[in-house]
């Protein structure tokens, strides 16, 4: 990764924290990755070649930044969703300081209404939104994942109460390796492999 592109995540995280430390309105809050985790799920990405990426919960573009610099590498592109048009205005500003808008989709609205109007498939989502109705999107997108697909959910033990939902849709879900690694906030991760072909 660049300096430069490092300089600005570094800002970034930098006023995320700032934000964060002074706002009381938990929607107005950045709420960002911790970087460790940031640079795992970047890292998934590139090492997976995952060229269809989802992204739920954009925020001020953090996350999104690594992201996109990971399907920059992949050739793929990043399709990201959030309901704050203050936040997305914040993340395009980000994305294009980055050098990156070109390799993502900026989407705005209620997350499950566009994840159901969302064509597949998807080789990489990553959850980082409303972790109350997660369950819900997960299971609109099982049938858009491709054949062998990665899923990542953040805060799956900073806030157990609210994850606990998807943390058991997707322990459950048919055909996925499931574990959740102590990084971060804790990241939930899932992988699904192509089913070896019947002899």
């Amino acid at each position: 990764m660049e300096s430069k592109l490092r300089e600005l995540l570094a800002e970034l995280e930098r006023q995320g924290k700032e934000i964060d430390a002074r706002e009381t309105d938990r929607a107005k809050k950045m709420l960002n990755l911790d970087p460790e985790t940031a640079q795992l799920v970047s890292l998934l990405v590139r090492s997976s070649g995952a060229r269809r990426v989802l992204e739920v919960g954009t925020s001020n573009g953090y996350s999104t930044i690594w992201l996109a610099s990971a399907a920059a590498e992949t050739g793929g592109q990043v399709i990201s969703l959030d309901r704050s048009a203050e936040k997305q205005a914040m993340a395009r500003k980000n994305l294009l300081r980055a050098g990156l808008a070109d390799h993502v989709a900026l989407i705005l609205g209620e997350a499950t209404e566009l994840v159901r109007g969302l064509a597949g498939p998807f080789d990489f989502v990553f959850f980082d939104g409303d972790r109350v109705t997660a369950p819900e999107q997960l299971e609109l997108l099982v049938p858009k994942l491709a054949t062998c697909a990665l899923i990542a959910a953040d805060n799956a033990i900073s806030h157990p109460d609210e994850i606990r939902g998807y943390l058991n849709a997707i322990a459950g879900a048919e055909g996925f390796m499931h574990m959740v690694l102590p990084v971060g906030k804790g990241l939930s991760l899932a992988y699904r492999g192509a089913r070896p072909a019947a002899a």
